[in-house]
């Protein structure tokens, strides 16, 4: 086997782990684990991630050359060792169960020793019970490669980027002793130039207001964005949790520790309505993320930006850097948090063994996909009625356009925290009853939480102020609708007219076909595109579940590949 042709392994064994697997400058598959389970946001080694790389790749796990992995600090360490600390962790971080006052403080103590950089002692525990977890998959290779957590989120970002060379930012909650990194990619190659210590962490900030606002730290931070976007104005001057930071050139410095941080924040809640504590928060974010930016590209003199991590996935911060004066193009690696881990893992290790530092990603089709045999057999067991169209595109603009809501099912599975055109739901994108029919029927969401549409450049760049002309197929950033059109999308933007657009070009998907398709009927080829599961659960993997969802719902229409699929009787 050449070495283009070699297959490297790679896995992330923490929150929302995940396996996937690359070789030569492809992505050959990438999974969560939760989307296997069917708990979201999954914990632990990715026992069926790896097994469903090694089933799409139809191989062994001796046809693995290598496996990598990441992050090797002492929390993480303590986890792997003793799976029930995570798992508690994971109960009271989703709200499963009330903390008691000795695992308040426990976690409280999590968090300082979260801040203890990696070191030998751990890793050799961490290699010990992962390669455990190998043996038991029958994998015979020598132990697995080891790459810092902030490496793997900046390896993702600059080798799929596209660009040749770039600034490339990194900033989350910890991992590996460290909040963020800041890198220049020339050549083929990450030198970081900069890093943000993990006691000075604009992530852990923003799950500590999570977690005030009675909302689920590691996966309600989009919710704090949205509420935010209801406060009454705060001017800077006013805010106080902006002293909470300093940005020092490339990195920043923190007025508090985590824990001092969590009891301040606390102080700071009762005198401030929700909205206005989340909207200070977010200013937090926006004023010091772009701060780090500026200073960054200034100093490297570096324009083109690649950006990785947790906090990238706050899409109004992301619009704001995107907008920058002298910012030529921002890439947002589109699965941003440690869910994405897997594939920097892959990635780091393919460059180190291979030098391979760029990667074709026109899409994240990148799970498994489902033969007609499985979706008949899925809806038959479940009683419902399937028939094959002869053109399923057409027939569902038609039903789109005709009012009704519309769970789709097409391809390969996408890779990430978004639904991009594989595992939707679909719909009108002008009408706000719909949305709220869409919100009783299936998500449940709260008010104030929009929903994002899908649209073709075409009407990107006729109804969106800010749109540079630049392929944005991933949701990442933030775009304002110029007031003219709000009405023509109110069902899928903010209060203040901004919305996530998922932007298509010239792509021959299914998805990209349907706009078209929906663009002859409508004028535009827009709709409301959110993701295909209801509330708290995983997005939908195999048509089992999509079938489940679709039978606990009020939705009359399921498309999985060219089937329509309906119900025998109307629930």
């Amino acid at each position: 086997m050449s070495d283009t042709d070699k297959l490297i392994l790679g896995l992330w064994d923490g929150h929302e782990s995940g396996a996937a697997l690359v070789s030569g400058s492809q992505v050959v598959f990438a999974i969560n684990e939760e989307r296997l389970t069917r708990r979201k946001l999954e914990i632990g080694f990715p026992a069926r991630s790896i097994q469903a790389c090694l089933q799409f790749a139809g191989c062994k796990p001796d046809d693995i050359s290598d496996v990598a992995i990441s992050t090797w600090d002492p929390a993480k360490t303590l986890t792997r060792c003793v799976p029930s600390l995570a798992e508690q962790y994971y109960q009271i971080r989703r709200k499963k169960v009330d903390m008691t006052a000795s695992q308040r403080r426990r976690k409280l103590l999590k968090y300082k020793i979260t801040e203890l950089p990696p070191n030998e002692i751990a890793r050799s525990f961490s290699n010990r019970a992962v390669s455990r977890h190998l043996r038991e998959l029958a994998f015979s290779r020598p132990a697995p490669h080891w790459y810092d957590h902030h490496y793997c989120h900046a390896t993702a970002a600059a080798f799929c980027s596209g660009f040749d060379k770039a600034l490339v930012i990194t900033i989350d909650g910890i991992g590996d002793g460290l909040s963020g990194s800041i890198s220049a990619f020339e050549d083929g190659k990450l030198r970081r130039i900069s890093a943000i210590s993990g006691k000075t962490s604009l992530g852990i900030f923003f799950e500590h207001v999570t977690n005030l606002l009675n909302m689920r730290e590691l996966e309600d931070e989009g919710k704090v964005m949205a509420l935010a976007n209801f406060a009454f104005p705060v001017a800077d001057s006013a805010n106080p949790l902006l002293d909470y930071f300093e940005v020092d050139g490339l990195t920043l410095r923190a007025k508090y520790g985590s824990v001092r941080m969590y009891r301040e924040l606390q102080r700071v809640l009762w005198r401030y309505p929700s909205e206005q504590f989340a909207a200070m928060a977010q200013r937090v974010l926006e004023i010091k993320v772009v701060q780090l930016m500026q200073n960054a590209m200034q100093q490297t003199g570096l324009h083109r930006i690649a950006y990785s991590g947790g906090v990238a996935s706050n899409i109004k911060v992301n619009m704001l850097v995107h907008d920058l004066p002298g910012v030529e193009r921002l890439f947002v690696f589109p699965h941003m948090g440690d869910g994405g881990l897997a594939l920097g893992a892959a990635m780091a290790a393919n460059h180190e063994l291979h030098g391979v530092a760029r990667y074709s990603l026109p899409n994240l089709f990148l799970g498994p996909s489902f033969e007609d045999g499985d979706i008949l057999a899925a809806a038959q067991k479940a009683g419902l009625v399937c028939r094959k169209s002869d053109d399923v595109v057409k027939e569902t603009a038609q039903l789109i356009h005709g009012g009704e809501i519309v769970l789709w099912f097409q391809g390969r599975m996408e890779l990430g925290p978004r639904s991009l055109g594989a595992r939707s739901i679909l719909a009108r994108p002008d009408s706000e009853e719909m949305k709220n029919e869409l919100n009783l029927k299936l998500k449940k969401r709260v008010y104030y939480q929009p929903f994002c549409p899908a649209m073709l450049h075409l009407d990107a760049a006729e109804i969106l102020e800010n749109y540079k002309g630049v392929p944005n197929p991933f949701m990442t950033v933030g775009y304002r609708v110029r007031p003219e059109y709000r009405a023509a999308v109110r069902g899928v933007i903010n209060i203040d007219g901004s919305c996530r657009p998922q932007i298509l070009h010239e792509e021959n998907s299914r998805i990209a076909r349907l706009l078209r398709e929906y663009r002859k009927l409508a004028g535009r080829g827009i709709l409301l595109n959110t993701s295909f599961n209801t509330h708290g659960e995983p997005i939908v993997c195999a048509p089992a579940d999509a079938v489940r969802t679709f039978v606990e719902t009020d939705v009359n229409y399921l498309i999985m590949e060219d089937f329509i699929v309906t119900k025998t009787k109307r629930a």
